[in-house]
């Protein structure tokens, strides 16, 4: 979980959405809102299910998490936004400023935090999880090659 940059987060039963995230003392945060990526239902959730992948892109292991909310103003806000804010690439101005415009904007800064047993190895699914692609109407029919002339072959 030191490593993770990116958490696969299932709020609800739902779809999981990879999130970047930040590893501190044992758990992982997460910043979504107005600005930042977004986590549906993540914020006021109070269980999630966290799954972390190797670099190889398998999955390496699923737990459940306890969600809280980080309030900005508090002592665990003012020791854990400046760490997270300080990881958070390609951000606009300083630490400090991003941590006020969080603060500001009602961005969740989330803190997932183990609680339970992983399931391991022999407990994870044999089949795919491939879900369906979603519908959108960026779909469009694909159009045959445009020819001026007839093509002979010899």
């Amino acid at each position: 979980m030191k490593k993770a940059a990116v958490a696969w987060v299932s709020v609800a039963g739902g779809p999981a959405l990879a999130l970047w995230c930040v590893s501190l003392e044992g758990a992982l945060l997460v910043v979504s809102g107005p600005g930042e990526q977004s986590a549906p239902g993540l914020a006021d959730a109070a269980e999630a299910q966290v799954t972390l992948r190797g670099d190889h892109g398998g999955r390496i292991v699923t737990w459940p998490a306890r969600v809280s909310r980080l309030v900005p103003g508090t002592e665990q806000w003012e020791s854990s936004a400046p760490l997270v804010a300080a990881k958070r690439l390609n951000a606009p101005g300083t630490t400090a400023d991003l941590v006020a415009r969080w603060a500001a904007d009602g961005c969740a800064v989330t803190r997932l935090a183990p609680a339970g047993d992983p399931v391991a190895g022999a407990g994870l699914p044999a089949g795919s999880l491939a879900e369906v692609p979603r519908e959108t109407p960026a779909v469009r029919a694909t159009r045959k090659p445009f020819r001026l002339h007839r093509v002979r072959r010899r």
